[in-house]
């Protein structure tokens, strides 16, 4: 019995050791997503690390030779100040047993708004393919905030997301905005910048503001009430998805273009027979003669290739499309597209294209409204010096007729989520300044706009506990045919109403942007001198710096 008790007791012991081993593998300290390699923390103020440990772990932040000191709380929350630093670096930050490497210290700046915002650099590249291609500044930096909405409470993460630096591996998923923006501000200050990109395309003003401070428009609050209902929102999401995926089947299954016997985007097709259509002219194709016909459309047109091109590669544009498209080059698929915004281009692989006589087939997909292509596009095919223009004279056909296509809840839409999710996490990061482009998706309701978007710019200085936040408000561009009488007033009205906000807050500008705009684009391209404007005003008495640190 005694050697029995002795054994007991070793085996007590070595079970006590390993859960002792267990807990402090555990105990680990974990950072928040925003705090890692690569990024830039705001030079001249206060800088806090944050994170989570087992309650009452020690955690020690060291710089250099300096060392501070924290503990967890009964939550496993952490937090520690380091006092200002002046820009430069890169620095290592040794949190724990983790190293924050190649950090750098310099101006970080939020921007945030709707698609004008989030377009990113590789959709520019026809304005400005050479500048890109020639400029790498890895002391700028760049982090997209993923997509999320949270309609329960402000969260304290971020989805993985990634801080890259300004070189042709990252440079095309910048923001185009924020890009030519930094690039303006480092040629000034010669100061690491770093781009927080926090943007959502089509999203409204309210989808940006904390609970909180909505509390004075109560129809907005309850609207996100509908959605805090996880079960609701899950049976909604598989309901519309149903609806669209049924949808789409009786559209394939009843569209005789894809199943006749010889298919019609065949080059061997006869299409005699088809109506001849002026591509752009609405009137006489993509509908009843009284109203739109959702469904599918036929195009088909025969262009001349040159010999010196017959074997190449080359590029298709077919400007933008309303609403989808589906491409065949000779028969052969060569893209598609979901929605009208995207500027079709497309790869014809090598071999395809012959000499003479090529056949160019598309098919539209319309889900309510009138299908069309937008005017004053590119329509043609590239190869090499060569531009083998598309517009003019189509042959039509209407594949499937459909009824409207079922709706979609845009969950990103409704108030508060966005600020839960992509802008409180944030919130211990010391910023520059705030960039905001948004205001398209508030037109129709922009006597509130605003007030909307003080209340906003209120909120976020609470929430980054910076009274002054400078806040940079982009005048809406451009948009709409002259024609649009009633449109364009709308819009016109709105530049007054985000004017008026930029008087009402200290510390917020308005930028102009009205002279860049394009009518038949709601996302015009000339980022850079837009960038431009935002920086002049950002940075005021700033000489451009003589030389530029780049690597």
């Amino acid at each position: 019995m005694k050697n029995f008790g002795n054994c007991t007791f070793r085996l007590i012991v070595v079970v006590l050791l390993c859960l002792c081993a267990t807990a402090t593998v555990d105990a680990k300290v974990k950072l928040p997503t925003l705090l890692q390699n690569g990024m830039v923390l705001q030079r001249e103020q206060p800088i806090t690390l944050w994170g989570w440990a087992d309650a009452g772990e020690q955690v020690t932040v060291q710089l250099k030779k300096k060392k501070y000191q924290t503990k967890a709380d009964q939550n496993g929350q952490w937090s520690v100040t380091l006092p200002a630093m002046k820009a430069g670096g890169p620095h290592t930050f040794l949190i724990n047993d983790i190293a924050l490497e190649d950090v750098l210290i310099g101006d970080v700046w939020l921007c945030s708004g709707q698609s004008n915002m989030e377009l990113w650099v590789g959709r520019v590249m026809d304005m400005f393919a050479d500048e890109v291609r020639a400029y790498e500044n890895t002391q700028i930096r760049h982090i997209k905030i993923p997509k999320e909405v949270d309609f329960h409470a402000p969260q304290s993460d971020i989805k993985p997301a990634q801080w890259t630096p300004c070189t042709q591996q990252y440079v095309m998923n910048f923001s185009a905005l924020a890009y030519f923006f930094g690039k303006e501000a480092y040629a000034k200050t010669g100061v690491p910048i770093g781009l927080i990109n926090s943007s959502w395309g089509g999203t409204p003003v309210e989808s940006w503001i904390g609970e909180e401070y909505l509390k004075d428009y109560p129809q907005y609050i309850n609207d996100k009430r509908i959605y805090e209902s996880d079960a609701w929102v899950a049976q909604l999401k598989a309901t519309e998805s149903m609806a669209s995926a049924r949808w789409n089947a009786s559209l394939y299954a009843g569209d005789p273009g894809l199943h006749a016997a010889t298919p019609w985007y065949a080059p061997q097709l006869d299409d005699n027979e088809w109506d001849i259509v002026d591509m752009f002219s609405t009137k006489v194709w993509g509908n009843n003669g009284l109203n739109p016909t959702p469904g599918s459309h036929w195009l088909r047109k025969d262009v001349d290739v040159p010999a010196d091109c017959a074997g190449k590669q080359a590029i298709l544009r077919l400007g933008c499309v309303v609403d989808a498209d589906s491409v065949y080059v000779n028969g052969q698929f060569v893209g598609t597209t979901s929605y009208q915004y995207p500027p079709r281009i497309y790869t014809i692989p090598a071999g395809l294209l012959r000499a003479g006589k090529n056949n160019v087939t598309v098919r539209v997909i319309s889900n309510g409204g009138q299908p069309s292509f937008v005017p004053e596009k590119p329509y043609k095919i590239l190869c090499g010096d060569q531009s083998i223009s598309l517009e003019g004279q189509w042959r039509y056909r209407l594949g499937a007729p459909m009824p409207g296509a079922p709706g979609s809840t845009f969950f990103c839409y409704k108030p508060v989520c966005l600020y839960n999710a992509m802008i409180s996490p944030l919130k211990n990061l010391k910023v520059k300044g705030a960039i905001w482009y948004q205001g398209e998706s508030n037109v129709s309701r922009r006597n509130e706009y605003a007030q909307l978007l003080s209340t906003m710019i209120a909120d976020w200085r609470r929430t980054f506990q910076e009274a002054d936040m400078p806040f940079y408000i982009v005048e809406l561009a451009n948009f709409l045919h002259e024609s649009d009488v009633h449109g364009r007033q709308a819009w016109a009205e709105m530049r007054q109403i985000q004017a008026q906000a930029a008087e009402m807050n200290d510390h917020a500008w308005l930028i102009k942007n009205i002279d860049l705009g394009e009518w038949n684009d709601i996302h015009p391209l000339n980022k850079k001198t837009l960038g431009q404007r935002v920086c002049e005003k950002a940075y005021p008495d700033t000489a451009p710096v003589k030389k530029q640190k780049r690597k």
